[in-house]
This record gives C-alpha cells, structure tokens and sequence, in this order.
C-alpha cells in the first residue's frame, strides 16, 4: 500500500470516530469548541504516531481523547478564572410540542443542568462517569487511563454517579418549565422580590455575544440586570434548548434576537445561558415561530 493511500485510509478511519469522541469530550469538557479542539489533537498525534502500531484504532483514540481531556479539566482546576466565561455548551433547539420526533435531534445535546452537575465533579470523577456510564467503556479500560487500579476507577464512577443522581433534575420538566414560565412573568411585571425567590443565590448569567463573553453571579445582580431589560420590543416564544426550558427571543416581525435556557434544580434557577449572536443563530435550526391568529 502505497504512503497516499496508507492516510487515506487513516483519514478515513479517524473520520468514522470523529462523531464518537467528540460527544466524549463534550460530555467530559461541557464547550463544544474545547470537544474539538481534543479531537484535534487526537488527529495530530494520530498523525505524528505510528498507525501499524495500532491494534485498536478506537480505543487509542478514546484513550488520547480521555487524557487530553482530563488534562484540560486539571488545568481549569488549577486556572478557574479562563475556564468559565469562554465555554458555549453544544445548543439544540427544539419546540417543546414536538413530541418523540425531537428526541434524535437531543441525542449529541446534554442538558444545562447535568453540565452544571457534571461540573461539580472532580476530573477523575468526571472522566470515569462519562465513559463508563455514558459510552460503556469498560473499567479496565479506563484504570489504564487514569492510571490507577480497576477497583479505584470503579469507586470514583461510584462516587459521581450518586453526585450525579443526588443533583440532577428528575425526568419530568414540567415543575422545571413552571419556573422559568413564572421567572419571565415575574420579568415582565418588573417584580423584583419575585425574580429573587426564582434565582438561586449563588446563580449564574452566561451571555454569548459578538462582542464576546460575559456572566454574572448571584441573585441580586441578575434581577437587577433584568429589571434593565423590562420593556423591549421582543417577543418570546417557549422552547427547549438541550431539553430544558427556555425562549427564543424575535422582533415583532419574527426575526430571531437570542435563544436563552434555563438550568433549574430544587425549584430555583441554578444556571441562566443566553446567546444574542445574529450569525450563530442564524446557523441553528431554530423551531418556526409561533402562528399568530
């Protein structure tokens, strides 16, 4: 086989996982821009490496995808302040009344809450609940990426996974749905006192923009900044982004302004991420607006 086509086959060959670890590494790093940035250093050192080498070209890749990825998180660890403001979860947009048909379109999507859970974890935590209980890679496996005993790697998937099942929001997102319905009354009728029984105290604004990345933390400074936004033309339309409650904000004549979603745990809104970028959203395939009579 000649040297051509020996990487075309392995371009090939990495392109049939490229979908694969990239749902890995968003579930381990929450941005999709970070996800393939890993799976793109996975390609470098696929290139760089000897691929006769290889016996399981999946496995391999997994593996430099897991330790890229552990890496980053450690870092983060180490380094907060860059880790935070810069992150856009992977958003899919649906209209809550879709029914079964939008659920292929949720499949590559993880909801805001569980991004929020997730975050909680430490790295080790993070990778060997990610991979075993949401890609099925087996225990020994993942002890030779963490470099640590079998025994270890399944106490620490353990250990997140009642994190996981403590936190997360139940299956049922209609009391979710309540609340951000009522949070964007309670907007429109500039009643502050009520936005801040909504906001958990310690809650966070993510604001994606043209002009860059921007948050807020607590309670009080996001009602306040909403209360700012009380009486522009917008209309806001109910739908889902990854599977949790949220809007899509359009002008009067129906154009699309910014998606918004809401993470809600314990009755209270943990996490608010809104995106008001004309070219991003123009990108994404948005739910029709609402038929007005």
């Amino acid at each position: 086989m000649s040297r051509a086509t020996r990487d075309d086959v392995l371009v090939a060959a990495f392109e049939d996982q490229r979908t694969r670890l990239t749902a890995v590494a968003y579930r381990m790093l929450g941005s999709q821009s970070d996800a393939e940035d890993a799976v793109q250093e996975a390609w470098l050192r696929l290139a760089r490496h000897d691929s006769d080498a290889i016996d399981n070209l999946a496995g391999w890749l997994t593996t430099v995808v897991s330790r890229v990825c552990i890496d980053a998180l450690r870092s983060r660890t180490s380094r907060p302040v860059t880790s935070f403001d810069d992150r856009l979860p992977y958003l899919v947009v649906t209209d809550p009344d879709a029914g079964p048909e939008s659920d292929a379109l949720l499949t590559d999507s993880v909801g805001l809450a569980m991004l929020v859970v997730l975050d909680t974890l430490r790295p080790a935590e993070r990778l060997a609940f990610v991979l075993h209980d949401m890609f099925a890679v087996p225990f020994d496996e993942i002890a030779l990426i963490l470099d640590r005993s079998v025994e270890a790697s399944r106490m620490l998937a353990s250990r997140a996974r009642r994190k996981v099942q403590g936190a997360a929001p139940p299956q049922d997102r209609r009391p979710r749905s309540a609340v951000v319905d009522a949070f964007l009354s309670a907007a429109r009728d500039g009643n502050f006192a009520a936005l801040l029984r909504l906001l958990d105290p310690e809650v966070a604004w993510r604001h994606f923009s043209p002009e860059g990345p921007a948050s807020l933390i607590g309670a009080s400074e996001i009602a306040h900044q909403v209360m700012q936004g009380i009486g522009a033309a917008v209309m806001t339309q109910p739908v889902l982004v990854n599977g949790e409650p949220g809007i899509v904000a359009r002008t009067p004549s129906g154009e699309p302004v910014a998606v918004a979603a809401c993470a809600v745990v314990g009755g209270r809104i943990v996490e608010m991420l809104s995106l008001r970028d004309p070219a991003r959203l123009k990108r994404m395939n948005l739910p029709a607006p609402a038929s007005r009579d």
